[in-house]
């Protein structure tokens, strides 16, 4: 049967309300001539008179349920729906974690190697996580229920603790526990969130719980990982040297890979010790996003993402290996997977040759710098980046526009990112220069006077 989109194989995107790296994932797809067959949960109001059109313009085919969530149901019959009519979908992919879960239930669907989609759900939950890993001895810190009951308990312990969702996504109403938290806080993020309609369908089907855990200390990062049937490869390791712990959220604002926090030896153990928790919860397979801290002598968790990192993580990985950013190499794991033994054996030389060496040494000769804007309150009256930059980025992304109004909200809310790439040898100086320009490479402005949002 000849196929309609005229490609031999395609693999299946899950978007959710029509975005989710979906052009980023859409070119990674052309690269390799498969056809992008999307999935969509309904777009938001404000985006649902032009984001179809221009979803159907970039994919080969498109379906968007009534709804802004999908289910194991929509995902069930859409793949029906190719099969009848030829295609043959080799994969499942999604960076929403709210889907993740979905992908592993497709993959399983398609006989393609992936996380088994009760391996995903038992990562969702925080509380679940981190007891487990202190159960190992793999993490320091241990997390319990808060509760309206437990809160000044807990506020009476006299040491540094964090709340976040059991089920939380993008750090949204993630904080620091303070003598100033009240339960009204608590409440005010649960309708917050029940009124998300982006954030909603990822708390879970009891809505949003939280924890309280033991705070970890230290300097923050990430691993990017790929699991090829237990071969753990990271392929980048990200410092966050710039994080601001608000009132209700946590907003990551700057990164820097190759890490400058930490030397060859930490960074080796810190390669041990994510291979010890993902062989903790039998991860064999899949991309990972695992953000941790090193508080000069352990490695601990914050938290395990199984998917591709977000904001300009991708880009970065790009940059660093020069020829394949995370979202390429989780597509060619997935194929990989698929595929024979000796397309798997040829893909696992590739990933040798760009990861980190078990003694904490990278490839690398590319050092990247990425900046995060988050928005403030208001009508943006203006934004684009500065023609006046010392170093010019590599990749601008600008997320809103003027005239799009902010609302008040415990998540965060993307203004733009910029990242900047250069010779590994020139970092100290050009990071040096970026600590004391990039705050203010994008320039925004806000109207005066703020009408009621």
């Amino acid at each position: 049967m000849q196929s309609a989109t005229g490609k031999a194989q395609g693999v299946l995107v899950l978007s959710h309300v029509g975005f989710s790296f979906l052009e980023d994932l859409v070119e990674v797809l052309d690269a390799r001539s498969l056809a992008s067959y999307v999935l969509s949960s309904l777009p938001l109001p404000e985006h649902q008179l032009d984001r179809p059109r221009e979803m159907r313009e970039k994919a080969d085919d498109v379906r968007i349920v009534p709804r802004h969530e999908l289910t194991e149901k929509d995902v069930e019959a859409y793949l029906a729906d190719l099969r009848e009519r030829g295609e043959d979908v080799v994969a499942c992919v999604s960076v929403w974690e709210g889907y993740r879960h979905l992908m592993a239930h497709a993959n399983a669907a398609l006989g393609v190697p992936d996380l088994d989609p009760k391996q995903v759900l038992t990562l969702r939950d925080k509380l679940t996580v981190r007891n487990r890993l202190a159960d190992a001895g793999l993490t320091r810190s241990r997390a319990a229920e808060l509760t309206r009951e437990s809160l000044a308990a807990h506020q009476g312990l006299k040491r540094r603790q964090f709340v976040k969702p059991v089920s939380g996504i993008a750090s949204y109403g993630a904080f620091p526990l303070s003598p100033g938290t009240t339960w009204d806080d608590i409440e005010r993020i649960v309708r917050e969130a029940g009124g998300d309609t982006v954030y909603a369908s990822a708390f879970g089907d009891d809505g949003l719980t939280f924890l309280v855990e033991d705070y970890v200390e230290g300097r923050e990062f990430s691993f990017e990982v790929i699991a090829d049937d237990g071969a753990v490869s990271v392929v980048a390791v990200h410092e966050k040297c710039e994080v601001t712990e608000a009132a209700d959220t946590v907003l990551e604002n700057a990164c820097v890979s190759p890490p400058r926090g930490v030397g060859q030896d930490d960074l080796a153990r810190g390669l041990s010790w994510v291979r010890e928790v993902l062989a903790h919860f039998e991860l064999r397979w899949g991309c990972f996003h695992i953000e941790a801290r090193h508080d000069g002598r352990h490695w601990d968790l914050i938290e395990i993402n199984p998917r591709v990192g977000g904001a300009l993580i991708s880009h970065s990985v790009r940059e660093l290996t020069g020829q394949a950013g995370m979202l390429d190499l989780w597509m060619d794991a997935l194929l990989a997977g698929a595929g024979g033994l000796s397309q798997r054996a040829a893909f696992r030389d590739r990933l040798a040759a760009l990861a980190y060496a078990q003694d904490g040494s990278t490839p690398a000769r590319t050092a990247t710098f990425f900046r995060v804007f988050f928005a403030e309150k208001g009508r943006i009256e203006h934004i684009g980046p500065r023609e006046d930059l010392p170093l010019r980025p590599t990749v601008t992304h600008v997320l809103l526009k003027a005239g799009d109004v902010v609302d008040a909200a415990a998540r965060e809310v993307f203004l733009g990112q910029l990242l900047w790439s250069f010779p590994r040898e020139e970092s100290t100086a050009h990071l040096a220069e970026l600590a004391r320009t990039s705050a203010h490479a994008l320039d925004v402005r806000y109207a005066d006077a703020t009408p009621d949002l």
